[in-house]
């Protein structure tokens, strides 16, 4: 229905942010990994979209790559995964380190992620198997800007971890093994999903 989005950046609170068509704000969700790609505020900004069409909400998701368009909609075709851990595990790894992830049959790992026990983890792997070849990445339509450090980056990375599905006393822990003076908001959340990754 709406396959990309191309305009101005208009807001970025992870994991939402807001993209001005033309005078038309567009809400969308996005994995921390389309994060970390996208410019400062007021910035052009381009998208993949997938509209998730809920009984009680129509929401927009968006991707800086195909590659991770099209993984968010294989692993919406495995039973158990909705849209919020289809996130989650496109926050946790790339494209290129879920693949590998499935290759390996890593199920430690993919328990990382919230929401995620083993018996949807030997799921996943499963029915990702036959999906890999045809989810190789392909080239990012979102341009490569340095994004913007705001000045709340320690809450709005806390606020992101929460949406992402871990509990407030572990995303302090997190957040405080990850914080440095002077970090943005995404390099903290990256920091801390490695922290999760490894604990």
């Amino acid at each position: 229905m709406i396959g990309y989005l191309k305009g101005r950046l208009a807001a970025k609170l992870p994991p939402a942010l807001m993209i001005d068509v033309n005078g038309v704000g567009y809400e969308l969700e996005a994995p921390m990994s389309t994060f970390y790609g996208l410019p400062a505020v007021g910035e052009p900004v381009a998208l993949f979209t997938h509209l998730v069409v809920r009984e009680d909400a129509h929401i927009l998701f968006g991707f800086g790559s195909e590659a991770e368009r099209r993984l968010f909609r294989s692993l919406l075709k495995v039973s158990g995964v909705g849209p919020k851990i289809a996130l989650g595990l496109l926050s946790g790894a790339s494209v290129e380190e879920f693949l590998r992830i499935v290759e390996t049959e890593d199920v430690a790992l993919l328990t990382r992620v919230p929401g995620i026990g083993r018996k949807t983890a030997e799921r996943l792997i499963i029915e990702m198997r036959d999906s890999v070849a045809k989810l190789a990445p392909v080239t990012s339509l979102a341009e490569a800007l340095a994004p913007a450090g705001p000045a709340s980056a320690q809450g709005e990375a806390y606020s992101a971890l929460i949406a992402l599905g871990y509990k407030p006393p572990e995303a302090m822990r997190l957040l405080k093994a990850a914080d440095e003076p002077g970090l943005s908001t995404t390099e903290l959340i990256r920091r801390a999903l490695k922290a999760a990754a490894k604990s």
